[in-house]
């Protein structure tokens, strides 16, 4: 099998992939719409990150690819729906990098409740400003997490164990860890937060989550934090705020746009605005999380490969098998009443041996993996294969 690794993935991915025989290419860079229609010639594995978008016509250009791998945490740069039609397993790493991405967030707060950025700049350019003023301990701040996930959560614990008196929003029904308060709505924790860091996911709906109307509602010289999604935040907005004295400062690690590759330049109109921190999307980008996250995706492609489980992944049936001696019959098919019975009664007119079957649902699709303890044959596969429910059809070869 065939993998290409885009974005510059950690050097763990290939290790893994290469030790189990996959043919391994990988690329720095994103590659745009064509350019990714082209490389996928001939590759049963994409891996990428965030900036290489693989469209509907992406997918419809490339029907044999069999998974892809989204080496961070969001997916919506892949059209999921696309891929889960023609049957292209898309799997993320929704943990790895939790821990680096609060981190960051921590360190980020407590560098704007002291100035520290501002205060550094100064001394490199020979001013010694030794003053308190405006400078705070966060200890018995209150903080507002917006979204209550993976990140959020694990941030709360943090903050708290810090001295923060921690108010979260989420849209969903979360349990509240620690001493953290639920708010009922935005508004609550925007009259109560000292500091509002934003957390949630990429979905549509959190497009132009915060503007004019959220910054004006927030306390008096509190700090704002994104290092979510660029689309979620107004930057106009936020800058306005910033310059009016109402935000003391901010901290953004995601931007509407943001360069292909490292060395482009970059551009906001939040640059060179005291005490605001602009990092260039890195808050999962520590050694540690690259290679959790390198080892954990690439696992997952691996095990879809080799054994058909689809454990975790964002667009298929969840299914987990282990490694089978016998063949392996993956059939991904309409979620439709009766499909099973017509596969297994393929399987009977053809004197296959069910050693061992699982199915699973998941919206309009259904996914079984059928373990044979005897032969298959062509005919058999192509009768399967014509089915008109049929989706896509794999065999998984018995190991000898």
């Amino acid at each position: 099998m065939k993998a290409l690794l885009l974005e510059n993935i950690h050097p763990e991915a290939r290790r893994l992939l290469t030790e189990r025989g996959f043919e391994v290419d990988t690329a720095k860079g994103a590659l745009d719409e064509a350019e990714l229609i082209e490389a996928l010639d001939g590759v049963d594995f994409l891996g990428i990150r965030s900036k290489t978008h693989v469209t509907r016509t992406v997918l419809d250009k490339s029907p044999l690819l069999l998974g892809i791998g989204a080496f961070c945490i969001g997916t919506n740069q892949i059209d999921l729906a696309a891929a889960a039609r023609q049957g292209t397993a898309v799997f993320n790493a929704p943990f790895s990098n939790t821990r680096s991405v609060v981190e960051l967030a921590i360190a980020e707060i407590i560098a704007m409740a002291r100035h520290l950025t501002d205060k550094n700049q100064m001394m490199h350019a020979g001013i010694w400003d030794k003053s308190a003023k405006g400078a705070h301990e966060v200890r018995g701040r209150t903080l507002g997490i917006v979204g209550y996930g993976n990140i959020g959560s694990q941030l709360s614990v943090v903050a708290e164990s810090l001295g923060f008196r921690v108010l979260f929003y989420d849209i969903a029904d979360k349990l509240a860890l620690g001493n953290a308060q639920r708010c009922e709505t935005l508004d609550e924790l925007l009259a109560e937060a000292e500091t509002v860091t934003l957390h949630v996911d990429g979905r549509e709906g959190n497009a132009g989550l915060f503007g004019a109307e959220q910054f004006a509602k927030m306390r008096p010289r509190s700090l704002f934090l994104n290092l979510c999604r660029g689309f979620v935040v107004d930057h106009e907005a936020l800058r306005e705020h910033l310059l009016s004295g109402h935000i003391a400062g901010a901290a953004l690690d995601v931007f509407h746009e943001e360069p292909k590759v490292a060395g482009e330049p970059f551009t906001s109109s939040l640059q060179g605005i005291p005490n605001v921190i602009l990092t260039p999307h890195i808050g999962g980008s520590t050694e540690e999380a690259q290679e959790d996250i390198g080892r954990f995706v690439a696992g997952k492609l691996r095990d879809f490969a080799f054994t058909g489980t689809t454990n975790m992944s964002v667009n298929m049936p969840q299914v987990q098998v282990p490694e089978s001696s016998n063949h392996r019959i993956l059939h991904l098919h309409k979620n439709v009443p009766g499909v099973l019975a017509m596969v297994n009664g393929v399987l009977a007119d053809y004197g296959a041996n069910i050693e061992h079957q699982m199915l699973s649902t998941r919206g309009d699709l259904g996914y079984v993996i059928t373990d044979i303890g005897s032969t298959i044959t062509p005919e058999l596969i192509d009768k399967l294969q014509g089915l008109a429910e049929t989706v896509r059809l794999r065999v998984i070869e018995a190991r000898s």
